[in-house]
């Protein structure tokens, strides 16, 4: 079985570059975020021809969660209890092909002490609260997708330019450790100890260009999946040519 997650930067935009991926990799399960479409605009019939099963939340213009499954999507869980109006469409869950699945699309924060960080480190807190509660981590459990923060310098392209900046503070780290602490696995790491594995290039700075990222999408998945998981690895061939995401996607194989 394979899993994907990938920031897609605009669903409708990036479509034929989706449409081309998921017909060569045809993984399993893929978490999109950042669709930038409402769900009655999400383009779900070309998808569903690749065999997909589809669960969307939506949003306008900014945001969005969508998970494709080959196997039907049961218990969607869509958006925290309680959640901050400001937060959007940013969290979706179910169980599918055996697997619990949680996809996130982390607040960026903008930058240390603004309101919207101050945000983020609440609502991961909460993401936290509701994996505990809605979720058996002694079984298969999946947390994937865009977390706008990096676990540790390895995660830099360039650690000292970015020291205590928004994706690589303190208070991020440790909001994301807090998912480690719930007993899950950074799956990636678990196959490359490196530095240097990004999954984000500025677009502005031509950083896919410079090999100047970050590594800001993860898997965090339960014991019972890191003992099947086989591979995890970054498709970097996916980020490359003509107009693509500034995200790469992020795969995880199980055995």
């Amino acid at each position: 079985m394979q899993i994907a997650t990938w920031n897609v930067n605009s669903v409708r935009a990036r479509l034929p570059r989706l449409l081309a991926w998921l017909e060569e990799h045809s993984p399993d399960i893929v978490c999109l975020q950042e669709l930038k479409c409402i769900d009655e605009q999400f383009p779900a019939e070309p998808i569903e021809d690749l065999g997909y099963n589809i669960e969307t939340f939506g949003q306008k213009t900014y945001n969005g969660v969508a998970i494709l499954s080959k196997d039907p999507i049961e218990d969607p869980i869509k958006g925290l209890p309680d959640d901050d109006p400001r937060a959007g469409a940013r969290v979706l869950g179910c169980f599918t092909g055996g697997v619990q699945v949680l996809n996130l699309y982390v607040i960026n924060g903008r930058q240390v002490g603004h309101e919207y960080f101050d945000l983020k480190l609440r609502w991961m807190g909460q993401v936290c609260e509701l994996i505990e509660a809605r979720f058996d981590l002694d079984e298969l459990f999946v947390c994937t997708g865009d977390f706008n923060v990096t676990f540790d310098d390895r995660d830099v392209y360039d650690p000292e330019g970015w020291r205590e900046k928004i994706h690589c503070s303190t208070p991020e780290r440790e909001a994301l450790a807090k998912f480690t602490d719930l007993g899950l696995t950074d799956a990636f790491r678990q196959f490359e100890e490196d530095a240097g594995h990004y999954t984000w290039w500025d677009f502005r700075t031509r950083g896919f260009d410079r090999g100047a990222g970050l590594r800001i999408d993860h898997f965090l998945v339960s014991e019972a999946v890191t003992e099947c998981a086989v591979d995890c690895h970054v498709d970097l061939d996916a980020r490359g040519g003509e107009k693509p995401s500034d995200h790469a996607p992020l795969v995880l194989t199980l055995d």
